[in-house]
């Protein structure tokens, strides 16, 4: 009965747009035992946020001095990489790329390396990923992270340096395949 806070029992992340503002907020769930609840949540759409059309950490990516930007799943992956040295990595903030957000890469840059999660979700959404960007004109590799389900988990048992190598090994569209 009443109200309650949709985002509690949760980290709070903001998802901030180009110019600096606060859009709306990501949660992930602290209690990692209770799977009767979403493990990750967003705002709701509104006039200002669109989650098929935002991308995570963009607006601190545009102005890395690395090439290309490195494709994650969520924020946790992205604020691993930033914490590492990789500022030019942002997220889809879920496996569900669309082809308005190869359109908002494709203004910054037609090369990017998909380090998406290992786990049989993040297979499918790197296969579809890689199909959207190549539409889009985006030269699209992956990243194979043996040992470790994600980026920030790769980074925590390997390091940069190692994390640093498989963006050298990453693979083309057709050796993925």
């Amino acid at each position: 009965n009443g109200y309650y806070d949709r985002f509690r029992g949760r980290a709070m992340y903001p998802i901030i747009d180009l110019r600096g503002n606060v859009i709306a907020f990501g949660g992930r769930r602290i209690n990692n035992e209770d799977k009767s609840v979403a493990k990750y949540i967003n705002s709701s759409d509104t006039p200002v946020y669109k989650k098929s059309t935002v991308l995570y950490a963009l607006n601190y990516a545009k102005n890395s001095k690395h090439k290309g930007i490195i494709l994650a799943e969520g924020y946790m992956d992205v604020i691993a990489l930033h914490a590492a040295g990789f500022e030019n990595a942002v997220a889809t903030l879920g496996t569900a790329i669309t082809p308005e957000h190869a359109r908002i890469v494709k203004k910054y840059t037609s090369n990017v390396v998909l380090a998406y999660d290992s786990d049989s979700a993040g297979q499918n959404a790197t296969s579809k990923a890689l199909r959207i960007l190549n539409d889009a004109g985006v030269d699209a590799k992956v990243i194979r992270m043996d040992g470790a389900k994600d980026p920030d988990e790769y980074i925590k048992k390997f390091g940069a340096k190692k994390f640093e190598s498989l963006m050298s090994e990453s693979r083309s569209r057709f050796e993925y395949d």
